[in-house]
């Protein structure tokens, strides 16, 4: 699936809104716009768990994004690198995180959540 996303723009910004990610009450599944450039849809009824924590790339690289968070689905699991992701934690927990994606490192200033990179795996083939 091509998601044929436009880039980011500082207009992006302006209305107050997070570009990395949304939240919806009524999503019943997570919108993974990986950094291949293909969209993924997760259902929730298959998410097993999630986790955050330093990322540990930073003792060799000062500048990676600072936090790390795996999200692991039954066929799949999201690494999402960036900063403030206690709130797309927070999204997470309570199934209303709607979509994340990248945004360019430029633009991390303006984000209280910023997510630098994304990046899906797959762990069974499917059927």
């Amino acid at each position: 699936m091509n998601n044929n996303v436009r880039p980011l723009t500082e207009s992006d910004f302006e209305t107050g809104h997070n570009p990395c990610y949304s939240s919806d009450i009524k999503s019943a599944a997570l919108n993974v716009y990986a950094d291949d450039r293909h969209n993924y849809l997760l259902p929730y009824a298959q998410l097993l768990s999630a986790e955050r924590f330093s990322n540990p790339a930073l003792e060799q690289e000062p500048e990676a994004p600072p936090e790390k968070m795996l999200i692991r689905f039954a066929q799949a699991e999201v690494v999402v690198l960036g900063c403030g992701l206690d709130a797309v934690e927070r999204d997470l927990q309570r199934y209303e995180l709607n979509f994340i994606m990248a945004a360019p490192r430029r633009f991390a200033g303006l984000l209280h959540s910023h997510i630098a990179a994304v990046t899906i795996t797959f762990t069974k083939e499917n059927a």
